[in-house]
């Protein structure tokens, strides 16, 4: 599917920028940032659901250690 990508100048300089680091086009780049920020915000979300989950089920225990 093609799609089309409006960057302001700065935007398209580290675009630039970074793909030049990677050593790929400006689009490979483009969708490896998509790729790693999905990655990231889907394992943080899980991470915090189960610290959640984790305080809630041991609630009792940590209250004890903090008297």
């Amino acid at each position: 599917m093609a799609m089309t990508l409006r960057l302001s100048e700065s935007d398209e300089a580290v675009l630039t920028e970074l793909a030049d680091a990677l050593g790929v086009s400006k689009q490979e780049a483009t969708v490896r940032a998509i790729r790693e920020t999905a990655q990231r915000q889907v394992h943080e979300r899980r991470v915090s659901e189960l610290s959640s989950q984790a305080r809630q089920r041991y609630a009792d225990v940590i209250d004890r250690l903090g008297q």
